[in-house]
């Protein structure tokens, strides 16, 4: 079965006065001023992660909703679904880079996955700076939006570097004591694992499916689970499914019964039941609350 996809889905060319594919900079009040439309629900191809200086109200990732102030940073990896609700005048940055951005520049492709604010959690995408580190993270955005504005030899892979410099930083705020308190193995294999939901949480449902993908036995993925994010692997799985199932109900397209056949449940009534005992209410209720937002 086909999608239809009735949420705008943008890529960084839609986005960027110069059709860029590979990067977009900008201070966000005058993003804002070109895009007020993004207010809406909507999709993007790319890694997007704004920072704000100024201004209050909402911001929805994967409908989880966040206050919105300064000092606040978000980050959204590819095919999250986000919208938000802004009070007053509203500035910080924004800055759009591809999948591909940093391959080029670093030997590991994959070296992105390692910090948690690309996990595509929601509650790890979200971060409240500190103060004793908020004039180093507004000046690295500076030189940022500098070399942005001022292209010399080598400029993007400054940014690169510069980029790479925030997410060091952040990554190392003394409250993330999971790198200390767990082994870079078991972490591997939980990146692994997310990453194999990923690809394959309509068809395969159950760990010991991914625990086999993994050669490890599923009481091992069940305690790297437990240790590391406090739920089984089993809600793991069931958590994405549901993910999904919410970004498929906003698209007003499609019917109950074709989401639940493109999730692969076997009849309308069984999805309901799991979409009912995993949000608490049902899909026409989430539906219908969703779109009064």
């Amino acid at each position: 079965m086909v999608i239809k996809n009735a949420i705008p889905v943008y890529d960084i060319c839609k986005l960027s006065d110069l059709q860029q594919q590979d990067m977009l900079i900008s201070r966000f009040g005058v993003y804002l001023q070109k895009h007020r439309d993004l207010h809406f629900p909507h999709k993007h191809t790319f890694y997007h992660l704004v920072l704000f200086t100024k201004g209050r109200g909402t911001h929805a990732i994967d409908f989880r909703t966040f206050n919105v102030a300064p000092y606040h940073i978000y980050f959204m990896i590819p095919g999250q679904v986000h919208s938000w609700n802004f009070e007053g005048e509203t500035d910080g940055y924004v800055i759009h880079f591809s999948d591909d951005f940093f391959r080029s520049f670093l030997l590991s492709n994959d070296y992105l996955a390692q910090f948690p604010f690309f996990s595509g959690d929601p509650d790890q995408a979200a971060i409240d700076i500190e103060p004793g580190l908020q004039p180093k993270i507004i000046a690295l955005f500076e030189d940022i939006i500098a070399e942005s504005e001022q292209p010399a030899r080598m400029g993007a892979d400054m940014i690169r570097a510069l980029l790479l410099q925030v997410f060091i930083l952040l990554a190392r705020r003394g409250n993330d004591v999971s790198l200390k308190e767990h082994s870079a193995y078991n972490f591997t294999l939980l990146r692994n694992f997310r990453q194999l939901v990923e690809k394959n949480f309509t068809t395969l449902r159950l760990p010991k499916d991914y625990a086999q993908l993994l050669y490890i036995t599923p009481n091992h993925l069940n305690a790297i689970c437990n240790d590391i994010l406090g739920i089984p692997a089993g809600e793991v799985i069931r958590n994405r499914v549901l993910l999904e199932a919410k970004r498929l109900l906003i698209n007003l397209d499609l019917n109950i019964s074709e989401i639940a056949y493109a999730l692969n449940f076997n009849d309308n009534s069984y999805f309901t039941k799991f979409f009912k005992k995993s949000a608490g209410l049902s899909p026409e209720e989430f539906r219908k609350n969703a779109l009064k937002k």
